[in-house]
């Protein structure tokens, strides 16, 4: 099967080249300011200017107000919204609403009764995500690019409303296996394609794409 990637995090004309040349479907900036990913609304513009249309430019936000949500989009033309926060099904549909953009929303995962929450945003998103939870032990936590992994036999049989994105501790070495065990679609990569947080490496970035033709 033909497998989508996406490749979140993107900062650098470098990280967004490699992106696109190897094949990326959806490319992902990051607008929460806690991540070592983030960027603000000017610089993901000229990021942006790099992408060709056939690529899907993907903003991702937490919790964000219907105010900064106009700001990001006043100042870089986004295709999809990726919602990865505690938003509530009527606030994603509301944002899918207000802002007409496609949305992708994230839910957290550890165990299968997390799985059974997707359907209550089946009708509100357009895309979902399945990320790892990380441990409430884990303080320093972000909503997503912790470089953890959650059991993906959890996925294995399983069957959504909503076209749906694997995310979660994925890299260029174990990107087959997980889409073997969970016959996902599309794939999101952000921190397996690092050298530190935040600091993207063009030739991991290829190596994820490659993998992911392999399928």
């Amino acid at each position: 099967m033909t497998i989508s990637a996406k490749i979140c995090g993107l900062k650098t004309p470098e990280a967004v080249a490699a992106a696109v040349d190897g094949g990326a479907s959806f490319i992902g900036f990051v607008f929460y300011g806690r991540s070592p990913r983030c960027v603000d609304p000017a610089l993901a513009k000229t990021l942006a200017a790099q992408v060709p249309s056939s690529v899907q430019r993907v903003g991702l936000i937490v919790d964000e107000s219907d105010a900064r949500i106009a700001e990001i989009l006043d100042a870089c033309d986004l295709d999809l919204l990726q919602l990865h926060g505690a938003e509530t099904p009527a606030r994603v549909a509301e944002i899918r609403a207000r802002f007409g953009r496609k949305v992708i929303k994230a839910i957290p995962v550890s165990e299968a009764a997390d799985l059974d929450r997707a359907a209550a945003y089946e009708e509100a998103a357009d895309y979902l995500m399945f990320d790892a939870k990380p441990p409430k032990a884990m303080t320093s936590a972000l909503p997503g690019g912790n470089a953890l992994s959650f059991d993906w036999g959890l996925l294995a049989g399983r069957r959504f409303g909503r076209p749906w994105l694997l995310a979660g501790g994925l890299t260029p070495d174990n990107l087959i296996e997980a889409v073997r065990i969970t016959a996902a679609p599309m794939v999101d990569v952000s921190s397996g394609v690092e050298d530190r947080p935040g600091e993207k490496n063009a030739s991991k970035i290829k190596a994820f794409l490659a993998a992911s033709k392999r399928l």
